[in-house]
């Protein structure tokens, strides 16, 4: 299910907002806070899709199995989007219900970015072989 609320702005009007996840490893969540926890960065030459996921669920399967493969730690993020300017993008199932992401464009990410609301925050961690560590 999407997760839909919504938030204020400064002048007190309130935008309705998406709650989205992200799977990660150290390299992109170095960038991220970087960033100041306020964008994802941009996307290499031989990525030419972002992948935010519907489900926290998903975000920690992909986190916790995929990212810790190679022995590294896997970081689940999640963050709120403008559901207005995500309306735009189709939500893509690529196996069950449950593996449901947008595929947002790497030409497009930067007008994503501007659509986050709030910060981007870290929600779970974990490293290879030991689970969950946060």
């Amino acid at each position: 299910m999407n997760r839909e609320g919504t938030e204020n702005r400064e002048r007190g009007s309130e935008i309705s907002t998406v709650i989205l996840f992200r799977p990660t490893g150290e390299n992109e969540l170095a960038l991220i806070r970087d960033s100041g926890w306020k964008l994802f960065p941009p996307r290499l030459p031989e990525q030419p899709i972002f992948y935010p996921v519907v489900e926290q669920e998903y975000a920690t399967f992909i986190a916790r199995d995929w990212n810790t493969r190679d022995g590294g730690t896997g970081y689940v993020l999640r963050f709120k989007v403008e559901a207005e300017y995500l309306s735009q993008f189709k939500v893509q199932t690529v196996g069950s219900r449950l593996h449901r992401e947008y595929w947002i464009p790497a030409e497009k990410l930067a007008e994503f970015n501007d659509h986050i609301v709030g910060l981007i925050e870290l929600v779970d961690t974990f490293k290879a072989s030991q689970g969950k560590t946060e």
